[in-house]
């Protein structure tokens, strides 16, 4: 015990002093554990909850982004699909009524092609008739001028048919 008292004076402790710096510091401590530390810990510990709490909510928060993001690529995938799809019916549509409509164009223009043609038989048809009455006056004036008689309705009859088998052939 003397090495130690030897050892306390050589660094110049005095006991007296010492003592009561020890009660001091004990004291000094006591009341700023009971009054400041028990504050400044649990602040600290509210601190570190509000932290852990964060970081809690933070990896939430990225999960759910984590899954929103997959959510949208889902989304916009079934959208694209969607979209072809109904570009491709569209299409399938369009093809389907430009078919049905060409050949309704076509069943017109013949219809207009064949109503043409009989219409210029018709025509025809009656064009030859004119010039075949007008041959047959003209034929009749023409013999009765010639014989200089008046042609009987059986002197016309014959001449009509002889005419008629002369323009035919």
């Amino acid at each position: 015990m003397k090495a130690l008292t030897d050892l306390f004076e050589n660094f110049g402790v005095d006991w007296p002093k010492f003592l009561a710096q020890t009660i001091l510091f004990l004291i000094v401590y006591l009341i700023l554990r009971r009054y400041a530390f028990a504050s400044v810990i649990a602040m600290l510990e509210e601190r570190r909850r509000r932290i852990e709490e964060a970081q809690l909510n933070a990896e939430k928060i990225k999960k759910q982004l984590a899954e929103a993001e997959l959510r949208y690529e889902e989304i916009i995938r079934k959208a694209n699909l969607d979209a072809e799809k109904m570009i491709d019916e569209a299409r399938s549509s369009a093809e389907a009524i430009l078919t049905k409509e060409t050949q309704r164009a076509i069943k017109d223009a013949e219809s207009i092609i064949a109503r043409a043609q009989e219409v210029t038989l018709l025509e025809r048809q009656r064009m030859i008739d004119e010039v075949k009455k007008g041959m047959l006056s003209l034929v009749m004036e023409t013999t009765s001028k010639v014989v200089g008689k008046v042609i009987t309705p059986d002197d016309q009859q014959r001449l009509t048919k002889e005419t008629t088998a002369a323009l035919a052939a």
